[in-house]
């Protein structure tokens, strides 16, 4: 869910050459009753995790385990989140208040907020020049303007799906990434379990032929430029592909599961190493519910 190929390389290049990397803790506790659903990962190493109940976002040192409230607000759910290539803004994706919302990573101020559609806005990515959000509701995606500054010029776009794609109601686009050089998205269908490359221009979708299912498809995180992770969520899973050249093909490489993984919805990278939150989707939300971000591989 976030830009991890440019986060990665802007953190890892703050690392002196030769130094060990410290150890990164396996499981990180965010506040109780917070209920997180998106998470983004930046240079420091820091990650960035929304809460459905309110929108709040939280700031996390990777390497502590600290977490502080970045923003504190009554807006509506934050579900997908994204950050723009130099870590400066988050996307927030506002589900089914239909919002995009941006906010300075330094201070927590509200860069921008607009409306992008009906529907279920369920995630975005951040490519050079627009943001891209995924509807699962309908068969659509949005596509909003940036400006030079990289924030949103209030343009917004709807594209149709079609070619290969099908609608699985209730759910089916889901989790969103876009190639380094900015030809095709990536998205992954929840309802049928099948990773789309999609015309970001016309909204064509090939349909990717890969060798074992992708069922509870959530969240997606490009690792490489044909490698990606995709988070299986009521599966406890993170099943990760080698795409071919040209994106008609995948092979699975791995699959994880871990004892920690309790409902994790999305994932996000820095270098080699992942972290998924989890939603804890089935478990009653209360004040008192405990949820946690875990490191993977």
């Amino acid at each position: 869910m976030t830009t991890g190929l440019a986060a990665a390389a802007l953190a890892l290049a703050a690392v002196p050459a030769g130094a060990a990397p410290a150890a990164f803790p396996d499981v990180i506790s965010l506040p109780d009753g917070f209920q997180p659903e998106g998470i983004a990962v930046g240079g420091g190493p820091t990650a960035y995790a929304g809460s459905l109940a309110d929108g709040d976002i939280v700031e996390v040192d990777l390497r502590t385990g600290a977490v502080e409230r970045l923003v504190d607000v009554d807006a509506g759910p934050a579900v997908g989140l994204s950050l723009s290539p130099d870590a400066g803004e988050l996307f927030v994706a506002g589900g089914p208040v239909g919002t995009l919302k941006v906010y300075d990573t330094g201070t927590g101020e509200e860069l921008a907020s607009l409306v992008v559609g009906s529907g279920f806005v369920n995630d975005v990515v951040v490519a050079r020049d627009a943001a891209y959000l995924t509807n699962s509701f309908a068969p659509e995606f949005f596509r909003v303007a940036l400006d030079a500054r990289g924030l949103p010029t209030g343009d917004v776009e709807t594209i149709p799906l079609s070619g290969d794609w099908q609608q699985a109601p209730p759910f089916s686009a889901n989790g969103i990434e876009v190639t380094p050089n900015g030809a095709s998205l990536l998205i992954v269908n929840s309802g049928l379990g099948i990773l789309y490359d999609v015309d970001p221009t016309t909204g064509v979708a090939n349909a990717i032929d890969i060798d074992g299912s992708l069922s509870s498809g959530d969240g997606i995180e490009l690792t490489s430029a044909r490698t990606v992770q995709v988070v299986r969520n009521s599966l406890n899973l993170v099943t990760t592909v080698k795409l071919s050249g040209d994106l008609a093909r995948g092979t699975v490489v791995s699959e994880v599961t871990d004892a920690d993984f309790d409902v994790p919805t999305t994932i996000a990278s820095l270098g080699a190493t992942s972290w998924v939150v989890n939603a804890r989707f089935g478990t009653p939300a209360t004040p008192d519910t405990t949820y946690t971000l875990v490191r993977v591989g």
